[in-house]
């Protein structure tokens, strides 16, 4: 599978978008009751799907697939509305790079990154030395994919993918993942139950999609299993390095860092936000960007890795965003909506959706004309 287009799978469970809105309020983890999956995510009875699925096996026993197999993956699996909605309605959301660290790299984040980084440090060393990839880079994927573990998904795999491929709008790449997702059930690495992930299918603590997991998972604890699901996240971080490593990572290279800061190495400088902090990457830099196609994201992970690893805040400042605001006056604009009733979902200065409907909803009540937006005129009358 072609890598970049990775994240076409993803839910947004690490999202800017999705995490801006619930306001770094952490998912369940795989291992919640059942009772945490929106009723929307929960499997219902549907005849064309019924169809679609009987259909779908001989297609999937020339993939090699037994009907053992078969029989188990789809015992209780069926269509799941609420993933045909997601997939049609994700928004277009787009932030910049400064709101992008507020959240990649926020204090929670860096805090929970700090301690799960001394809790594992013996495993991610270990892998550092296996796979030559950093361990604090290792450490901050894991961060941005699942809150280091937290919001691993509570999804049915089967299910969501079979839903995906049965609703048509992207069939092939789908049915191509519930085929891969059939053939681990297929090894044994892990069970139907078990197999669970984000609505469109990204699994595990660093959330592989299924043919990304048949490309890198690896088996790091010995005991025969790829477990990417466990509650032990080694086998999901070793399998990150091992992606990293066949990805292009160069051993000792640092992935880059803030230009004219101390121990950025050489590179070609790049500048994602204008006006705002210019960044020089290396080789490196392109291989996280493998895992997910992105300069903001590769520069989230290597600023939140460097930051786990003690290093200070973005030095350079960011000008004023489209509204003549700066982080600091979307802070206190967010803190004073905050305090007069209306909640903002936070306090880190990311104008998300909670914080347009906390502004709505105060403009309605004051009489005032309703834009959803903030401005200078909103903070000076807060």
């Amino acid at each position: 599978m072609d890598m970049s287009s990775r994240r076409i799978f993803l839910t947004g469970i690490t999202s800017l978008t999705a995490l801006a809105a619930c306001g770094g309020v952490p998912m369940p983890s795989t291992r919640s009751p059942a009772a945490a999956i929106p009723d929307d995510l929960r499997p219902v009875a549907n005849s064309g799907f019924d169809a679609w699925v009987a259909a779908f096996r001989p297609r999937a026993s020339a993939a090699g697939i037994s009907d053992t197999t078969l029989n188990a993956a789809f015992r209780g699996a069926g269509f799941i509305p609420g993933v045909v909605t997601r997939d049609r309605d994700q928004p277009e959301t787009s932030y910049s790079l400064e709101d992008y660290l507020a959240i990649a790299a926020s204090e929670e984040r860096l805090a929970k990154g700090r301690a799960a980084f001394a809790r594992e440090r013996s495993t991610l060393n270990a892998l550092e030395s296996r796979y030559g990839v950093d361990a604090e880079i290792i450490c901050a994927i894991w961060g941005l994919e699942s809150q280091y573990g937290e919001r691993r998904g509570t999804v049915p795999v089967i299910s969501a993918c079979a839903t995906l491929a049965f609703d048509g709008r992207r069939g092939a790449f789908f049915e191509k993942q519930l085929i891969a997702a059939l053939k681990i059930l297929q090894s044994g690495d892990t069970t139907p139950d078990r197999m669970v992930g984000s609505w469109a299918g990204a699994m595990g603590h660093t959330q592989f999609i299924p043919t990304s997991y048949l490309a890198f998972a690896v088996d790091f604890t010995g005991d025969g299993r790829r477990d990417i699901w466990s509650d032990d996240p080694t086998d999901a971080l070793a399998s990150t390095a091992a992606y990293l490593a066949k990805s292009g990572w160069t051993r000792g290279l640092k992935w880059g860092g803030e230009t004219g800061a101390p121990g950025t190495p050489a590179g070609r400088t790049i500048t994602p936000q204008p006006g705002g902090p210019s960044f020089t990457v290396t080789g490196n830099f392109a291989a996280i960007k493998r895992y997910n196609n992105s300069d903001l994201y590769a520069i989230g992970i290597g600023h939140l890795a460097d930051r786990i690893g003690g290093a200070g805040p973005i030095r350079a400042s960011f000008p004023p965003d489209r509204f003549g605001l700066t982080k600091q006056d979307r802070i206190t604009l967010q803190q004073k909506l905050t305090a007069k009733g209306f909640d903002t979902g936070g306090t880190s200065g990311v104008i998300g959706p909670k914080s347009r409907a906390a502004i709505t909803a105060y403009q309605q009540a004051n009489g005032l004309p309703v834009t959803g937006q903030p401005s200078v005129e909103l903070l000076r009358g807060l």
